[in-house]
């Protein structure tokens, strides 16, 4: 089932395994049974510490495995061939479940261990999904650290019947004794702030008591982690706060265009960013959300928990998320029907019905992903014509099962309760009301800037973002920003870090030239270095 490359790769990790592990399959008579027992048989192959042994459990999902440690109840079980994105979910669950260290702070495993509680996990994903394994991996590892703690991973394309059952229109989602307990990317400490109560109070008081930064970056994207990385190099004391670490491009599927990487994914690009980071005497505060700032002599920042951190300067880098339509049935059948991720919820429309709003480039190109998985696309597009490139149109007319739309308004997404089923639009042209019944809406119409909590701060732009002058600077002084979340045209990954760069610089001549760096704002060695 394995090329030879990848096998050799995977008996290479294999060698890592120090305690003997056993995988228990569940198979019956199914294509996929055979493809699944030949891919187990390989890995037992590949190390004396694992055994394999079929049982006929009738209470199993089939085909399904456990990786047990032996002798013990610490279990990782998957129902599915876990390829694709999962693959990497597959090796770690054996290299850990074998005894292989898990890169967790010591506090965060304590914390896990010291859960109090029976806690039963089911994770639906698709192989396609990027953000899925991230989820995956953080149940997994969670329930070696703590047996009371039990997940598997389901891979909803195989188990289409649960997928309906439990109307499940987006993945990763999560369900914890039965009843779900979230939708979309989580990393355990994501998770365990939602099982430990009162971890959020703890954070507070632990943030609220941190010295004053000389820089403060609140978001932690590329603009965050490029600011965060130059204003660290200059020796100065350098915090960073970010509701999630890597930001938009966690959700990008593929990066063909920052220079001298010629192609990765999301998130590796921010796996490799926050790694570039924490090289650096940075104060990383992840998972928190920024409520709040307070202009003054020190710049306060506070948080959702109740935290305030204070800085002599801050970068705001909070970046953008997804724009909605804002129609009736939107926020309503979100998750139910409504998505934002062709990559990732794309499979679990498989020979649906979907539509797609939005002719740029990202619209164009969701229709031709999701056109090779689905019955039928609808493009919608608001304009006279499309506006992606000549040679996605080229290829997205050329699909016998996607029509195109355009000058078309959606005028709202119906639904039955539960999921949607049908999408309204009128004609610009005629006015006409037009009905298009389906089963799932993608909307895929650009960003919006993360600046709600700024408003009445800091001077935005009609269109809600940061007005910055040449230097990154805003309409306060000491507070600079840089990013998707300002007024800089091109929303470019390569263009947010250079001006997160750039905003990190300013940072720091504003401080080395105010009246603070009398009274040692700045280490005496960073001045000596801009003096030089």
């Amino acid at each position: 089932m394995l090329d030879a490359n990848i096998k050799n790769q995977l008996k290479s990790y294999m060698e890592m395994v120090s305690l003997p592990i056993e995988i228990v399959a569940c198979l019956d008579d199914s294509a996929k049974s055979v493809e699944l027992r030949d891919l187990l048989q390989e890995i037992e192959l590949m190390s004396d510490r694992i055994t394999l042994t079929e049982r006929n459990d009738s209470n199993e999902r089939k085909p399904s495995f456990s990786i047990n440690r032996s002798g013990t109840d610490i279990s990782v079980r998957f129902a599915g061939i876990p390829m694709g994105h999962e693959f990497t979910s597959l090796v770690l669950a054996l290299l850990q479940v074998g005894g292989h260290p898990i890169k967790l702070d010591e506090a965060v495993i304590e914390q896990i261990r010291n859960l109090d509680g029976d806690y039963k996990f089911e994770t639906y994903f698709s192989l396609s999904c990027q953000n899925c394994p991230d989820v995956v991996q953080a149940l997994n590892v969670m329930s070696i650290i703590n047996p009371r703690i039990q997940h598997v991973a389901i891979d909803g394309a195989l188990y289409q019947d649960e997928v309906d059952a439990r109307q499940i229109m987006s993945v990763p989602t999560m369900y914890l004794n039965g009843e779900v307990f979230g939708q979309g990317r989580s990393s355990v400490e994501e998770i365990l702030s939602r099982l430990d109560t009162s971890a959020s109070s703890r954070k507070a008081e632990e943030l609220s008591a941190k010295d004053a930064y000389d820089v403060l970056i609140v978001g932690g994207g590329p603009a965050g982690a490029a600011a965060a990385v130059y204003a660290a190099r200059k020796g100065i004391r350098t915090g960073i706060v970010a509701q999630r670490f890597g930001g938009q491009v966690l959700d990008t599927m593929a990066i063909e265009n920052f220079i001298s990487v010629k192609e990765t994914d999301g998130p590796k690009f921010a796996a490799a960013l926050e790694e570039h980071v924490r090289a650096y005497d940075v104060d990383i505060m992840n998972l928190q959300e920024a409520t709040s700032l307070v202009p003054g002599k020190l710049i306060q920042i506070e948080l959702a928990n109740g935290g305030v951190l204070k800085s002599k300067t801050v970068i705001v880098s909070t970046g953008a998320r997804w724009r909605e339509i804002n129609v009736p049935g939107e926020r309503e059948y979100r998750n139910n029907g409504v998505a934002y991720c062709p990559h990732c919820d794309g499979p679990l429309f498989k020979g649906k019905r979907v539509a797609v709003i939005g002719g740029g480039n990202s619209g164009v190109e969701a229709a031709i992903d999701l056109a090779g998985l689905v019955k039928h696309v609808t493009l919608i597009e608001f304009g006279d014509a499309l506006r992606a490139d000549a040679v996605l149109q080229r290829k997205l007319r050329s699909l016998p099962n996607v029509t195109v739309i355009t000058s078309a308004l959606t005028t709202e997404i119906h639904g039955d309760g539960e999921r949607v089923s049908a999408l309204a639009y009128k004609d610009r042209k005629t006015d006409e009301l037009h009905r298009v019944e389906l089963e799932g809406v993608f909307i895929q119409i650009g960003l919006v800037p993360n600046t709600e909590w700024l408003e009445g701060t800091l001077a935005l732009s009609r269109h809600g973002e940061i007005e910055v002058d040449a230097r990154g600077q805003t309409s306060l002084p000491g507070v600079f920003a840089a990013g998707d979340v300002t007024t800089v045209p091109y929303k470019q990954i390569v263009i947010a870090a250079g001006d997160g760069a750039k905003a990190a610089l300013s940072a720091f001549d504003h401080l080395i030239r105010s009246p603070l760096a009398e009274e040692d704002a700045v280490p005496a060695t960073a001045l000596e270095t801009a003096a030089a």
